[in-house]
């Protein structure tokens, strides 16, 4: 298509985006300065540097305010990767991955282009790796591991995508415990038998993700910590995460 409007305009425009490109610039130095200064900060603590509850927090205020012709997909594309670079600042997050190619694009769109990921044999490996430290995360498909998953050495603290549709879900799993987003969803292991019905009384709601022998694991609206009393016995809390969002 021919251009319809004079030079003289078209070179406005592009000396327009040129400015915007470098206050969009100066501000993601600033905040880089922010973030650098945050990690050399008493005030923040021994804390984890990955923060998977406040980025859910960021991400849902800016598709809240989002307007305008840029896709919301983008948005969350161009944060995710200021995140995890930001996060990478603070501290290095090498994962320890048992994914298959679907679960391995959705890992990378959330930990970065250039994000350290080890691809593992299986979920124990993973596991392994990052409950001695030589992963910070390991990234495994549903599968079986959670039937053996010890909550006290490893939380579940993300489930993948945070945004847009996805055919599996992908979980993070980290030795840090999962922190709230203010939207959350609890991820426990309970004995089959009556346990659903014993969350029912207790006014929990819970969705169920899968069954294996005497065990199932299931969601729970809302941001439990292990032990809450409203569990029935034998339930172990593995971990939470954000409510992701629709695309």
């Amino acid at each position: 298509m021919p251009d319809t409007q004079p030079p003289s305009d078209i070179a406005a425009l592009r000396a327009e985006i040129d400015a915007l490109d470098d206050a969009l610039h100066d501000l993601l130095m600033r905040r880089a300065a922010v973030v650098a200064r945050l990690a050399a900060s008493r005030a923040k603590g021994a804390g984890p540097a990955l923060r998977p509850g406040r980025e859910a927090a960021i991400l849902r205020r800016l598709l809240g305010r989002h307007g305008g012709a840029l896709p919301r997909a983008a948005l969350v594309r161009i944060w995710r990767e200021l995140l995890a670079a930001t996060t990478t600042m603070q501290a290095p997050l090498p994962f320890a991955a048992c994914l298959d190619e679907a679960g391995m694009e959705v890992l990378r769109a959330h930990a970065g282009l250039a994000a350290p990921i080890s691809r593992l044999e299986d979920a124990a490996a993973a596991i392994a790796a990052a409950g001695a430290g030589a992963a910070a995360l390991a990234a495994l498909p549903m599968g079986r591991w959670w039937r053996t998953l010890d909550p006290n050495r490893l939380h579940v603290t993300a489930r993948l995508p945070f945004f847009g549709p996805a055919a599996a879900p992908v979980f993070l799993l980290s030795p840090a415990a999962p922190d709230p987003s203010g939207e959350d969803r609890t991820l426990v292991r309970l004995p089959e038998a009556g346990a659903e019905a014993a969350l029912r009384a207790a006014g929990l709601h819970a969705t169920s993700l899968t069954r294996d022998g005497d065990l199932a694991l299931a969601e729970i609206d809302g941001f439990l910590p292990a032990g809450d009393p409203r569990l029935p016995a034998g339930a172990a809390v593995l971990g939470a995460y954000a409510v992701p969002l629709p695309s």
